[in-house]
């Protein structure tokens, strides 16, 4: 339906892939949305980040894709992509695109990349499992099925802007005022005082 849409309306898509093997664990299946948008016969354009699924914040290092009709359509495309980033950066920084080269052309290593990128996918898809059964647990007030509905590292709580406040303020539980936490920092050790803590701002505040 959404293709049909974007058909319809005459508009070039830009997919936000920054999540691949990430969100799921798996590379191929991360990646439907560019598959489909392949299969369309349109032109669209994908933006691809590894600072998450690489572990390279630093170097925020990526990849704009642009898939066009024909060759001459490419040629002007990259040179508006390349008026673009002239003034933003020039030449970027080497490092990080070493690092994922490096890895994704080495079948050794890139096998030991997937393996670990699952395994820290499956962490974050099982801390989300336990905060939302803590959560329901306690019989906190409102549903929290949208922890574990959404993907990524990151999760709107749904909490107001003084709850999240007040965690930060009286409980030293930091998130953005939005809601929006990072599930990176929730451990089997640590799940029991938070959700007791948004417990106690739900019902309080």
């Amino acid at each position: 339906m959404l293709i049909d849409a974007i058909k319809a309306r005459k508009l070039i898509p830009v997919i936000d892939n920054a999540y691949q093997g990430y969100a799921s664990g798996d590379l191929y299946k991360d990646n439907l949305m560019t598959r489909m948008m392949e299969a369309s016969g349109m032109e669209f354009m994908v933006c691809q980040s590894f600072a998450k699924n690489f572990g390279l914040y630093g170097e925020r290092i990526g990849a704009v894709h642009v898939l066009c009709k024909d060759e001459s359509t490419a040629k002007a495309v990259l040179s508006q992509i390349k008026m673009v980033i002239r003034p933003m950066y020039s030449s970027p920084p080497k490092h990080g695109a070493n690092v994922v080269a490096t890895i994704l052309g080495d079948p050794s290593l890139k096998a030991m990349w997937m393996q670990e990128l699952s395994l820290m996918s499956d962490r974050i898809l099982k801390m989300r499992d336990l905060l939302r059964g803590k959560l329901e647990e306690l019989g906190t007030p409102g549903t929290w099925n949208h922890i574990t509905d959404q993907i990524g590292m990151f999760s709107y709580t749904g909490l107001t802007k003084p709850q999240c406040e007040r965690l930060q303020d009286e409980f030293h539980i930091y998130l953005l005022k939005s809601g929006r936490i990072s599930l990176a920092g929730i451990n089997e050790g640590n799940v029991d005082y938070l959700a007791n803590c948004i417990d106690t701002v739900v019902r309080e505040t």
